[in-house]
């Protein structure tokens, strides 16, 4: 304040007059330049020239009782201070000509001090500190406002007590209540006033930053964003609604409230995770996509908990309310899958907005009970869908997130979901999030639960303005999303809603909370719900009545009671109603079972792989690192060759995409130039900053996009933004990229709950593509392992059945297993699985594991042939050598996958056993060839069949693929008798599919489905008398555990399932052969951080495999 006053005081004094004007006539401004030139002249008239008729003596005397009026109005005489309250003083009139470059102090007003003398310290640190007071308020107000409807919970920041302590540093008393002061330009209070009286400014100020709404916005950097909040909130008259807008608040309130009690009352045992104490959230939510669709929003996708699903999918996307009271009455199934509870359901809704009559797509992606796992998923669900409508600036689609308080600030993946927030190929263009806040989380007070004052303080991070409501006054939160669907519309940035409001139950509506917060749930059910409190307000007003209010109650009830009477007559419900991301068109008219090809023309290979391989075409003036031009010319000799190696399938399968219209996005760490720098699709410009080319993007005129992003340092966010990227178009090809395998782990709950079994749950299909790099290679445990074990340990197939051989046998394979696992060892087989993944009728995740050293490997290598035409996925690669020519002299195969194979086949040759040890690669782990195995055991008929791997016994692919190699070898294992077998060795089958010989002689016709699993296994010995002793009695009932299921019950799904015997075809006697295990002992860490100690291990695998 001392330099303000300092720097008034100099632009005042004669003395700088010379230099200031100096300065004013280098100015660009002629405006500023003009006025800051007058008022660097500043005269005080005090001469006689300009007093005519007064002398000098009696204007200072008028001005020295104008200064002392506005110190103190009690100090003058009551004349004088009624003639300056007038408003009529001016300075005396000046019949001197006014001279060049001179402004009356009277311009100047300083609060309402217009006078031909300087202000005085006084009047100028008060004003000073009026500034600074509306400043604290802007900044501190929103600790202070009254946003907990129950009055118990504060934040615990200091002085947040009273309003008086914003101010209370400064030195103003009552006696300057009354007192004029000109409203800086920070503030929008005064409306069209210019200067208000101190006391109307601390009112309006209170008003605004310390009622209903809090406001948390000073920490934004950009005053232009700063002031437009101000001006939202700070303006006169902006809370005021009409009688009709009132009216429409109070009928959505009471449908909100009343779909919560129509449930409570027809299902009062039930869980639904209902909406009471926060129903304004369902106004919320429809009053932001009513002001969004008059910006011009045509898609809303909006992600959420649990906690008022129902009600959203009721009331904000319309889902039709039998539907949802269908989900309460344990109805089976009419289609395959095993669905999810009622609160985890998403919806796609097209329909019209009968408030702006435009048409809207609401869209409400189904989730896990992980909280918050599902903000990135809708992310990139938005992302995709604002890019294949072309919506760069996201002004059509939008994403709105819903929280809970406790969830937005414990779960770490809301902070890396918001740092995708401003990434430009991840942006969404401005997310609105509110946050059911219920202040508390599951029996968990908010003072145990966050170390920060708001559960919102996350959002400071990214900028994004944080609108603090309290939920019990409807008018102040449609105020609120209002002024937030604005934000996104105008700024294309996050901003944060915190309806801050209770829940009337507990966790769920048969949880009891008075055991954890006795007091809070005492005051609680004293306090009346927000439709009470707002019928209550409206109707003292007049705006509506009391049987207005009833009316609208009733009828909604009677809407409720018709939907429900026509549940009843449902039979089943249908998962494909709850489908979130339908795919219109992609299944119609196709073949469930054929498969496109996958090998392209050669010409097309040779054109993408020269493009691939030269630099920016009519560029010679782009730079390119030395490094990267020797990269490009080995590139060019392979393409010469006819050759390709990894990044060369890689760029290949990609690039015959694009010239087929298929989109494809690479997204990942460092997945431009690849974490072993093999990849390069990005060249850089050595001198130019942000000056890139990328061939892929240049391949041909008409192609697809292709997008290659590199990701921030996040797995679980990008890894779930790519996951609803590719929810949205299954004719694009989206690849995320872990830096290291065993990186993906971090995104563990995406993988579990999304991509392993989403469409089992949610009939929801995903194409995406997981490269994980993979391989012991003496980079230490944290760097060697992608884990593969546990995809395949979620794998879906049964280890047990062998499905019944024909032509479509692996098609038929990947259209019934959740995922594909592979782990392919030659470019050319890579190449052929990516393009799969379009060729395919449907569409399923693919797990890869992607190699490290050979990428760079000379024999990892394929020749053009081997993507032509007419070539294709090889499932398994058979031995193409001595030993594969001669199959019957042959005395041990070794089976294996992926890069080992290379070791293996280095020390076959050394030790000169080529003839003797056959090696063959699976290439695609899961679903397990069980036919090409079948196939190649036959072959080698006298062979040692082992498995080789570099992994640990009890890591890697061995326990996933022993029990199925051993059906594959037709070998008949013991099965559990709660399995609905007896032991294999009361059972004889014989090859033929047809026919079956049971040791019990019963009646090969009976159907074992009839039989419920835990009957089974829990059931007394025979009815009718037998031993109990006999496997063929002990399961108790009609029912023999000896009996097999005939291949003709197989299910149309093709998959075995639980709790039916398999079938008989794919057994025989105990006598079947075995497989071996070649490899690492068992084993905590994924390998070993010394260089040695994995060496001597790798020679250890080695020497055991390859030995007759």
């Amino acid at each position: 304040m001392h330099r303000a006053h300092t720097a008034f005081s100099l632009a005042l004094s004669p003395m700088a007059r010379k230099n200031f004007a100096t300065w004013l006539l280098k100015s660009s401004s002629s405006q500023q330049m003009a006025k800051a030139t007058a008022a660097a002249a500043v005269r005080t008239y005090n001469s006689a020239a300009a007093e005519p008729f007064a002398n000098g003596s009696t204007a200072s005397y008028v001005e020295e009782m104008y200064n002392a009026w506005l110190r103190d109005p009690t100090s003058v005489h009551t004349s004088w201070d009624a003639y300056f309250r007038s408003n009529s003083y001016v300075s005396p009139p000046n019949l001197a000509p006014v001279q060049a470059n001179t402004l009356p102090l009277t311009a100047f007003n300083f609060g309402g001090a217009v006078s031909g003398a300087a202000p005085d310290s006084k009047t100028i640190d008060d004003h000073l500190a009026v500034q600074a007071i509306i400043r604290s308020y802007q900044i501190r107000g929103h600790n202070i406002a009254h946003l907990d409807p129950l009055e118990i919970n504060s934040p615990e920041l200091p002085g947040n007590s009273s309003t008086k302590t914003i101010y209370a540093n400064f030195s103003f008393g009552e006696q300057d209540m009354e007192r004029q002061f000109k409203l800086p330009s920070t503030t929008f209070i005064g409306g069209d006033e210019a200067s208000l009286p101190l006391k109307e400014i601390l009112n309006r100020l209170e008003n605004v930053y310390c009622n209903k709404i809090g406001v948390e916005f000073m920490f934004i950097n950009s005053l232009e964003q700063c002031n437009w909040i101000r001006k939202r909130f700070e303006t006169p008259g902006v809370l005021n609604f009409s009688p009709e807008e009132k009216r429409l608040i109070l009928a959505r309130l009471t449908r909100a409230t009343g779909f919560e009690a129509f449930l409570a009352k027809k299902y009062s045992s039930e869980k639904r995770f209902g909406l009471e104490g926060c129903e304004i959230m369902i106004p919320a939510l429809k009053e932001i996509i009513d002001v969004s669709t008059e910006l011009g929003v045509e898609s809303v996708i909006m992600g959420m908990p649990h906690r008022g699903r129902l009600n959203t999918l009721a009331n904000v996307c319309r889902k039709p309310l039998n539907q949802i009271f269908t989900q309460f009455a344990g109805l089976e199934a009419a289609d395959d899958g095993s669905g999810d509870v009622k609160y985890h359901l998403g919806t796609y809704i097209e329909r019209l907005n009968r408030v702006t009559n435009k048409n809207i797509r609401l869209a409400v992606v189904a989730n896990p009970s992980h909280l918050e796992a599902v903000d990135p998923v809708v992310q990139g669900k938005t992302r995709a869908e604002q890019f294949y409508r072309g919506d760069q600036e996201g002004k059509k689609v939008m994403s709105i997130l819903i929280h809970g308080d406790a969830a937005f600030c414990g779960q770490g993946v809301v902070y890396e979901t918001m740092h995708l927030s401003d990434l430009p190929d991840y942006t969404t263009h401005g997310t609105i999030h509110v946050v059911a806040n219920n202040q508390i989380g599951f029996t968990t007070d908010p003072r145990f639960s966050r170390s920060s004052p708001y559960c919102t303080d996350v959002a400071r991070v990214v900028n994004a303005p944080i609108f603090h409501v309290n939920a019990d006054d409807p008018e102040a939160v449609m105020h609120v999303c209002k002024v937030a669907a604005e934000w996104r519309a105008t700024f294309h940035k996050d901003c944060v809603i915190d309806l801050v409001g209770y829940r009337r139950n507990g966790h769920n509506e048969i949880d009891e909370p008075m055991f954890t917060q006795p007091l809070m749930y005492q005051k609680i059910r004293k306090h009346k719900n927000c439709l009470d409190l707002y019928a209550d307000k409206l109707i003292a007003e007049g705006t509506v009545t009391g049987e207005e209010v009833k009316s609208v109650a009733a009828k909604y009830e009677n809407i409720c009671e018709e939907a429900f009477a026509l549940a009843k007559t449902e039979t089943h419900v249908k998962y494909k109603d709850w489908l979130d991301s339908p795919w219109s068109g992609f299944f119609e008219g196709k073949d469930p079972l054929k498969v496109a090809p996958t090998g392209v023309k050669e010409e097309t290979l040779i054109h993408i792989g020269n493009r691939f391989s030269s630099p920016p075409p009519n560029a010679a003036e782009f730079v390119i690192h030395k490094g990267l031009m020797r990269v490009l010319a080995a590139r060019k000799a392979m393409v010469d060759e006819k050759v390709a190696d990894w990044a060369l399938g890689e760029a290949m399968a990609f690039g015959s995409l694009l010239k087929e219209g298929i989109h494809v996005r690479l997204s990942g760490q460092d997945v431009e130039r690849g974490t072993f720098s093999h990849r390069h699709h990005v060249l850089h410009h050595q001198l130019v900053d942000k000056a890139t080319y990328n061939s892929l993007q240049h391949m041909y005129p008409d192609q697809a996009p292709y997008s290659v992003s590199n990701s921030s340092l996040s797995e679980y966010a990008v890894l779930g933004f790519e996951h609803g990227y590719s929810m949205t178009n299954p004719n694009a090809l989206v690849l995320w990229e872990a830096q290291f395998g065993d990186f993906s782990n971090t995104a563990q709950s995406i993988i579990d709950q999304f991509i392993s079994s989403g469409q089992s749950k949610w009939v929801r299909q995903s194409g995406l593509v997981m490269l994980l790099p993979h391989g012991m290679e003496g980079m230490g445990p944290e760097h060697s392992s992608c884990r593969v074990e546990r995809f395949l340990q979620m794998s879906s197939d049964d280890p047990d059945y062998f499905p019944p051989e024909s032509d479509e046998f692996g098609v038929r394979q990947l259209h019934d297993i959740n995922w594909i696992v592979a782990n392919c060892s030659t470019p050319a087989n890579y190449y052929h699985i990516l393009r799969r993944q379009i060729a395919l009728p449907f569409r399923k995740p693919l797990i890869l594991c992607t190699p490290k050293s050979l990428l760079r490997h000379p024999e990892a290598k394929s020749p053009f042939s081997e993507m032509s035409e007419g070539s294709e996925f090889q499932r398994i690669i058979p031995d193409n050598g001595p030993a594969g020519d001669n199959a019957s002299n042959v005395k041990k195969v070794v089976f294996c996958s992926g890069r080992v194979y290379y070791d293996l086949t280095k020390t076959r040759a050394e030790k000169k056993l080529e003839s003797d040890i056959a090696i063959v690669r699976v290439e695609q782990i899961s679903p397990f060839p069980f036919d090409l195995v079948k196939e190649q055991a036959n072959l080698y008929k006298n062979a040692e069949l082992v498995w080789a791997q570099e992994e640990h016994k009890n890591q890697g692919s061995w326990t996933y693929v022993q029990p199925r190699f051993l059906t594959a070898l037709n070998h008949s294992r013991d099965i559990s008798q709660s399995d609905g077998q007896t032991s294999s060795t009361n059972t004889t089958t014989t090859t033929d599919h047809t026919n079956q010989v049971s040791a019990t002689g019963s009646d090969p016709n009976s159907d074992p489905k009839s039989q419920p699993w835990l009957s089974r296994m829990f059931a007394a010995s025979n009815s009718n008398g037998g031993d109990p002793k006999d496997p063929a009695v002990t399961l108790g009932g009609d029912f023999n555990a000896a009996k097999h299921f005939d291949l003709k019950n197989v299910r149309h799904d093709f998959n075995r399932p639980a709790g039916i015997a398999a079938a008989p075809g794919a057994r025989i006697a105990k006598s079947g052969r075995k497989i071996s295990y070649v490899g690492r002992a068992c084993g905590a860490s994924t390998a070993t951080g010394s260089k040695a100690q994995h060496i001597r291990e790798l020679n250890a695998l080695l020497n055991d495999a390859i030995s007759t």
